[in-house]
């Protein structure tokens, strides 16, 4: 495995593994790599005879400076960990050589970015799009692989994709979980041993709610999440919303969709966990 700081050193090792009609995979994270990220390495190694893996905390798509500076930044962990996993390159520039100047492009989704996270935290997709569309101008690759815990992140993704990219193929992997339902994330090790166990809430909230809704209304299953997390003071909910899983809007009968996601966020303390679950898929 290489790793690599430059644009112009990762185009020169890509271009000759493309000379020879190598099939490339990227999965871009922001390192502090957990097994949900080698969940989608595992797959582009298995479908991919190249896998590059970018590791770049973006500074674009955070509102939070301090959310900023507080994340988990483990590149040699995360190296031998892609190691270990099969990867070819790991992509680990500086900001100065992914943003030799400020990115004044502007990306709009409407209404895909206007609601959940677009609403609660105001340029952040176009943060990640400015990113992943540098990503995949770099790397010009034949398939990216995206988390579906980051539900609302992997529709624009596609959508970006759709218009700008034509010829890549967006693969979404589902959410990897601890044994004890708590979706993987990089923000859990900001978690203290109490904040844990209060977060396990989260799941078990979602996971109650689907059984729930089997015998209850869309306005009935939406105030048994939010009950659930209010019955815990050491959460503090953002929002949750019922969505239809391809336009994210929200519907009013399980029966205005086929395709019905939950997606939640949640303060624990000062740490913002994100958290979806599928109601119905046909």
């Amino acid at each position: 495995m290489k790793v690599i700081h430059t644009v112009k050193d990762l185009q020169a090792e890509l271009q000759a593994c493309k000379d020879k009609k190598m099939t490339i995979g990227l999965v871009p994270t922001m390192g502090a790599l957990h097994a949900g990220h080698i969940s989608l390495v595992n797959r582009s190694v298995a479908e991919n005879m190249v896998t590059v893996v970018s590791v770049f905390v973006n500074p674009t798509q955070f509102n939070d400076k301090n959310d900023l500076l507080t994340y988990p930044r483990t590149l040699k962990e995360d190296c031998k960990l892609l190691e270990d996993n099969g990867v070819s390159y790991v992509f680990s520039p500086s900001e100065k050589e992914m943003y030799p100047e400020p990115d004044t492009r502007v990306f709009t989704y409407a209404p895909l970015d206007t609601v959940m996270e677009g609403k609660f935290r105001p340029g952040h997709f176009n943060g990640v799009c400015q990113i992943v569309s540098k990503l995949f101008s770099f790397v010009s690759p034949d398939k990216a692989y995206f988390g579906e815990k980051d539900f609302q992140q992997l529709a624009i993704v596609r959508k970006m994709a759709s218009e700008l990219f034509p010829n890549l193929t967006i693969v979404g992997c589902p959410i990897m979980r601890e044994k004890d339902g708590m979706a993987l994330s990089s923000r859990n090790a900001r978690l203290t041993p109490q904040q844990r166990t209060e977060a396990l809430t989260i799941s078990k909230t979602l996971f109650a709610s689907v059984e729930y809704s089997k015998s209850h209304s869309v306005s009935e299953t939406y105030q048994f999440v939010i009950d659930g997390i209010a019955a815990n003071s050491a959460l503090k909910l953002e929002y949750f919303e019922l969505v239809d899983g391809n336009t994210l809007q929200g519907f009013t009968n399980w029966e205005d969709t086929n395709y019905a996601v939950g997606c939640i966020t949640v303060f624990v303390g000062e740490v913002r966990l994100i958290d979806n679950i599928t109601y119905k898929k046909n």
